[in-house]
């Protein structure tokens, strides 16, 4: 399988904002990054993770970390996805692209902190993130490499998180 180390760009400020959180993490798209680091945090700080895949293979390759605390599920209509409930921090990086913009407005006044992959102005042809960041009071962009990540919140301040 071919891979970019850009994939794993979301690392440092994802586990930033798990140290500044608790409470249950929803991954929205697992990989090869992102599934082992939250379910290795959250196993650590006594928290459950739920992780939603539509993808077989990518689902398929994660599927072995589902434990008491980290429930996995495959998906074929992301619609039907339960997401709709309280969440400290709920990544988003799943396909297809344009439906990034459905589950990040579906859980804009559910999640404390909303940690969103691939942000950077020119993808926003694809994922149309335009469309839903402003139903969002604070966010912040981590910009220390490609692909960007954009953490958003209604619920907390998010100026300190780059200090």
């Amino acid at each position: 399988m071919k891979y970019s180390p850009g994939w794993s760009s979301h690392i440092p400020i994802l586990t930033k904002v798990l140290q500044i959180s608790q409470g249950d993490v929803l991954e929205l798209g697992t990989g090869m990054f992102s599934t082992p680091l939250l379910h290795w945090l959250c196993l650590d700080q006594n928290r459950n993770l739920v992780s939603y895949e539509s993808q077989p293979r990518w689902f398929d390759m994660n599927k072995n970390f589902a434990s008491k605390t980290h429930q996995m599920f495959l998906v074929e209509d992301w619609s039907k996805a339960d997401i709709e409930r309280f969440w400290s921090v709920a990544f988003v990086d799943h396909e297809p692209a344009h439906q990034r913009q459905q589950e990040i407005k579906r859980l804009a006044n559910y999640a404390q902190f909303v940690v969103v992959h691939d942000t950077q102005p020119e993808e926003n042809k694809w994922y149309k993130y335009d469309r839903v960041f402003p139903l969002f009071k604070y966010s912040y962009q981590y910009t220390k490499d490609k692909p960007y990540t954009t953490v958003l919140s209604n619920f907390y301040d998010l100026s300190k998180l780059g200090t």
